[in-house]
């Protein structure tokens, strides 16, 4: 596998060298940069330092499980991280803690980004076989200048509830020939205080981030790219959990080559080679009521290839990828008595679990005419588990495979149409995923949401989804209106079940539960988004969203968010901004006790904002202040684990500047 893989990165790069450039088309190589560049920022209305996590929280099709005020798990159309591909700039990572206390998202920051692609469904399946869609989060890009130019920008703040201080620094070069960049960003974190004005004990934390990148243009229309971030979190707090993080770290690099061509059909060929290795330290030493002291280090090694080619002629334009990587997971668990001099029992709860895939997908766009668009993609991936101490999984699955071979087919297909104001679509998809690690090959991994341990089963079927999507949309110069739905019909659905064999590893946990696979699983999303200025300077937005998961039993499917709304206001004349929001969920009624769940009730949140921007000589600078939650609401939603509350009110002041 990997000889394959750096002879394929060789071969596309050899072919990219050997086309004819012209080299009076240096402009063309800056304004496909420059197109990457100039998405949206990493930043709401309401807050300018948001984290990624924060951001992610605005869009109408992802929310989040959270475990503390650190690392949420981020849903996409509700459905857990197993169901979705969430990759930096292409690049597959995995976590290395079986508590998925470290999602991807946790190993960048908002100043090392600048925009983030949502795609759901299988639309999002250009990235790797998925169930519920892609979030890839892409990193700033600094485009080539004809004159040597330098930029930055610095932000500092300070929130008073959980006294957390934030730097986050960028700087960048361009010319015309090299690019380099970096970031550096800090945060740190105490305890925070819930609605009540009571501290929520082990929710603190600190994180360290920076990113490195280098570009050289290799000619005209050709450039080669190395980057590197580093990420590091110590002394994280998890209030919902038994145990805490005394130190993670991610090392995440890659190195790519790009090719332009201004004739034929072939328009840019991008590959890159990666590696990252991650580090996860969870124990309980600042836990001492625990009976039994327990120790849960996790890696998670990966090597990787992504090239893409994007063609065009005429009305038709093609995105085609290959996607490689080799990870190596491993987990393990160390009890020991009082005295931790002396070590009582040790397992893998990863047991040296290899994963192999390779996949190629295909995006393909037909504008049939000015007002209409026909869509139609897929992907074949090949997807190789092995497990080394597979002894394991035999004690509950004798026999079971140590090696597993699946194939992942997929498929979508869409159809737009814009109609003098209206906008239309209709789109179907249909999806395999191989079953996680932890699904697969877990060994008493201990959930402390329904306080059961969990066991994985190699021999899992593939969950396969049958999807379907609508949307229409109006808009004029003040008025804008959009609606969309999918629905799932998911085959295999996995989940744990309880096991009548076993005993509890974890002296907390009441039982031991199986991945296995229901029948099938069905799951609806809605979202309604509105947004309308009444004013020159005073527009209004307000999204709604509705989601319903059932299982084949007609049971309620855990962590599916109720009924939930926000209207905000925003005001902005000259150099003044000001903005308030209200948003909140109704009562969750469709709640489910098999998996955990209890009901929680409704819930409103006020947030208000204001930002003023000026200058200090050339530099641009924007100060803001606010408070989240400002009638300091006690709430715990349906994501929270083991209803741990949310933070109450707290005030927000932040300051940046740009050069």
């Amino acid at each position: 596998m990997k000889y394959s893989i750096l002879f394929l990165f060789l071969g596309m790069s050899a072919m990219a060298q050997n086309h004819h450039v012209h080299h009076d088309s240096i402009k063309n190589l800056e304004e496909v940069q420059v197109k990457n560049a100039t998405k949206k920022k990493i930043e709401t209305q309401m807050k300018m330092a948001v984290s990624v996590d924060e951001f992610l929280s605005s869009a109408d099709n992802i929310s989040f499980i959270k475990r503390g005020a650190y690392a949420w798990e981020p849903l996409l159309n509700n459905m857990s991280t197993e169901r979705s591909t969430v990759t930096i700039d292409g690049m597959h990572i995995f976590g290395a803690c079986t508590d998925k206390m470290d999602p991807i998202t946790s190993y960048v920051e908002s100043n090392n980004l600048s925009t983030i692609d949502i795609k759901s469904g299988q639309e999002g399946s250009l990235h790797g076989s998925t169930i519920a869609g892609s979030i890839d989060l892409k990193r700033k890009s600094t485009p080539f200048g004809l004159a040597k130019k330098w930029n930055g920008a610095y932000q500092s703040g300070f929130e008073f509830n959980n006294k957390q201080f934030f730097n986050l620094g960028n700087i960048a070069y361009s010319g015309e020939k090299f690019v380099a960049e970096g970031s550096i960003s800090y945060r740190k974190a105490d305890d925070y205080d819930d609605g009540n004005n009571d501290e929520v004990k082990h929710s603190q934390y600190k994180k360290f981030n920076t990113s490195l990148g280098f570009a050289y243009k290799t000619s005209d229309l050709s450039a080669v790219r190395v980057d590197a971030i580093f990420d590091m979190a110590k002394d994280v707090g998890y209030p919902a959990l038994p145990m805490d993080l005394s130190l993670s770290r991610a090392l995440i690099t890659s190195a790519s080559y790009k090719q332009l061509f201004e004739d034929g059909f072939v328009k840019v060929i991008d590959s890159k080679i990666y590696f990252n290795a991650i580090e996860h330290y969870m124990d309980d030493t600042t836990r001492p009521e625990n009976l039994v002291h327990m120790d849960m280090p996790g890696w998670s090694t990966t090597y990787g290839l992504v090239s893409k080619a994007n063609l065009k002629k005429n009305s038709y334009s093609s995105e085609i990828q290959l996607n490689a990587y080799d990870n190596l997971s491993i987990a393990e668990m160390r009890m020991y008595p009082q005295d931790r001099s002396e070590r009582t029992m040790f397992a893998y709860s990863w047991p040296w679990v290899t994963t192999r895939f390779a996949g190629l997908s295909m995006n393909n766009s037909w504008d049939l005419s000015e007002k209409s668009q026909v869509n139609l993609g897929g992907s074949l991936g090949v997807n190789y588990n092995y497990s080394k101490y597979v002894e394991f999984n035999w004690i509950f699955h004798p026999g079971a495979s140590q090696e597993k071979t699946r194939f992942l087919p997929s498929l979508h297909a869409g159809y737009n149409l814009n109609i003098d104001q209206f906008n239309f679509s209709v789109g179907t998809g249909y999806g395999h995923r191989a079953p996680s690690v932890s699904e697969g090959y877990g060994y008493y991994i201990y959930n402390s949401f329904d306080r059961y341990d969990y066991i994985g089963n190699p021999d899992l079927k593939n969950e396969i989804s049958y999807e379907g999507n609508a949307s229409a949309g109006f808009k004029n110069e003040r008025l804008s209106i959009q609606g969309k739905l999918n629905y799932f019909y998911i085959e295999n659905y996995i989940i744990g079940r309880i096991l009548s064999m076993g005993s509890p590893m974890n002296y907390q946990s009441v039982g031991v539960k199986g991945y296995t696979s229901l029948d099938y699983a069905t799951l609806l999303n809605m979202s309604m988004n509105v947004s309308y200025d009444i004013l020159e300077h005073l527009h209004w937005n307000g999204t709604v969203t509705y989601a319903r998961g059932v299982d084949s039993n007609g049971g309620n499917l855990p962590f599916i968010r109720p009924l939930s709304y926000l209207t905000s206001l925003h005001f902005m004349h000259k150099n003044f901004g000001i903005q308030t929001s209200v948003n909140g969920d109704f009562e969750q009624i469709n709640y489910s006790p098999e998996y955990g769940e209890d009901q929680t009730p409704a819930y409103v949140i006020w947030n208000l904002s204001a930002n003023y921007t000026f200058k200090i000589n050339n530099l641009k600078a924007v100060v803001q202040a606010g408070a989240e939650n400002l009638l300091n609401e006690y709430y715990s939603t349906y994501a929270d684990w083991g209803n741990i509350p949310r933070m109450g009110r707290n005030i927000f002041t932040s300051l940046k500047l740009n050069f």
